[in-house]
């Protein structure tokens, strides 16, 4: 059962999230698993749900606890990984992801979240959303798996532009300074410039002018500049939020992804080494589920888009129940935590803004 397209009204008690249905490789079932997961969770929840109305419809139908906090908007055709950007942008209105997008847009919803084509929602988001004043370009923010007492470093950029002068990397820092404070709870998070060395000599020339700047504007920011920082501080305590283009960035995600697989299935052939193994792993069990756990990147799925007119998190297109639970459960925080007028603030102190531009927003 939803309610019919006409009667969506966001109101202050609750938080509503627009649900792109058909991105995810392993289609709405996946979906709607994830927001009746969140739904448990969470009782001041609802959901504007984006796909073909028949089809969604009688997959909500099966769930009790989505009755009444479901709204199905149609939308017939759908964003596949294969499909360019551009082409998109320019013939995708039709589609699930754009008909998210719109509802964020039109202030229906107060986030949205989407397992699809990486590129294209990017796009999308930013023609739609547009980007905040004094963003020249927004960066994807990811959380990695760390030896921090959160558990966790946010880095940025991991894909979202490839190109990012010294200007770019300080407003990553800014951005990631705001999301480490909003969705980790840190109170001054220590930045780090991703470099091939920590000596100050080292580095590209915008890597250097970068690093002058940020280091500037750490005091004024509240936040503690540490430097250059190179790979092996990426999962490591040196810092909470490492600074880096989409290029560097992108390639040690997939990297760092690449590895953590290769491990786990070393971990299971060698187990299955010989009998001996085989009861050494019945032995170690608890133990490897809670490593499975820790590394699991299902439990911080989600990718946040920063810099834009509203809060777009990109779920991995491999999501499964867990992994779209945690992905909302990502958007919901912030959400309410009013992070976008935050980051809004934040970068407007230090860039050079119109009146029409202001926020009136104090920075955090």
């Amino acid at each position: 059962m939803t309610a019919s397209t006409n009667q969506t009204n966001v109101v202050p008690e609750r938080t509503v999230l627009s649900v792109d249905a058909m991105g995810g490789d392993h289609g709405p079932a996946a979906i709607v698993a994830g927001i009746s997961r969140s739904v448990k969770a969470n009782p001041d929840l609802y959901f504007i749900l984006h796909g073909p109305q028949e089809r969604l419809s009688k997959l909500v139908a099966k769930r009790k606890q989505l009755v009444g906090r479901v709204e199905i908007r149609d939308a017939k055709d759908v964003v596949t990984m294969d499909d360019k950007p551009s082409h998109v942008v320019r013939h995708g209105k039709s589609t699930s992801m754009w008909s998210a997008l719109e509802s964020v847009k039109q202030g229906e919803a107060q986030g949205c979240v989407s397992c699809g084509n990486t590129g294209a929602l990017m796009a999308l988001s930013v023609m739609r959303l547009r980007k905040l004043p004094g963003v020249n370009r927004p960066a994807i923010a990811i959380l990695w798996p760390s030896r921090n007492p959160t558990g966790f470093n946010v880095m940025l950029d991991v894909g979202a532009d490839i190109k990012a002068d010294e200007h770019d990397l300080l407003q990553y820092a800014l951005m990631g300074v705001s999301y480490a404070r909003n969705g980790m709870g840190l109170e001054r998070p220590r930045v780090g410039l991703l470099n091939v060395g920590t000596e100050e000599h080292k580095g590209r020339a915008e890597l250097k002018l970068a690093h002058e700047l940020i280091a500037a504007q750490a005091d004024n920011s509240s936040f503690e500049f540490v430097g250059f920082v190179e790979g092996g501080d990426i999962p490591g305590n040196a810092c909470d939020v490492i600074i880096t283009d989409g290029f560097t960035g992108n390639i040690a995600l997939k990297t760092g992804e690449g590895t953590a697989s290769l491990i786990g299935d070393l971990l299971k052939e060698a187990f299955k080494y010989s009998p001996l193994s085989r009861l050494a792993s019945l032995l170690a069990v608890t133990s490897l589920q809670r490593l499975k756990k820790r590394i699991d990147p299902r439990r911080v799925n989600g990718g946040v888009f920063l810099g834009l007119n509203g809060t777009v998190v990109k779920s991995h297109g491999s999501s499964d129940a867990t992994g779209i639970s945690a992905a909302i459960g990502l958007a919901v925080q912030l959400a309410q935590s009013q992070f976008t007028q935050k980051i809004a603030a934040r970068v407007a102190s230090v860039t050079p803004m119109t009146q029409d531009d202001s926020t009136g927003v104090k920075a955090d």
